[in-house]
């Protein structure tokens, strides 16, 4: 799946089925459904799942739970705008996929 392609799914009223769990939290928040994309974070113990969740708390204005949360995924805290965040991982982890 492209970039292109993950952000038009975002007109669908669910996510493409074979989205690994992390693209999954990312698209509900691309869907404005914060409560639905933490919720999934919050249950995926790797990485890249650390990675959304922090993302999220940093949206949530939780910016300490934020930072243990990009400790856990191994990144440093992000400066830049959560619409470039975002897009950067799911670009990454469409890469990956």
């Amino acid at each position: 799946m492209t970039y292109d392609e993950f952000k038009k799914s975002l007109a669908e009223n669910s996510p493409p089925s074979a989205l690994p769990g992390p693209l999954t939290a990312l698209w509900h928040d691309g869907k404005g459904d914060w409560c639905q994309s933490h919720e999934i974070a919050q249950d995926i113990h790797s990485k890249e799942g650390s990675w959304v969740h922090a993302y999220l708390h940093r949206k949530e204005g939780d910016n300490g739970n934020a930072a243990y949360w990009y400790s856990k995924a191994g990144k440093p805290v992000c400066k830049e705008p959560l619409d470039q965040e975002w897009e950067q991982i799911v670009k990454e982890m469409l890469g990956k996929v």
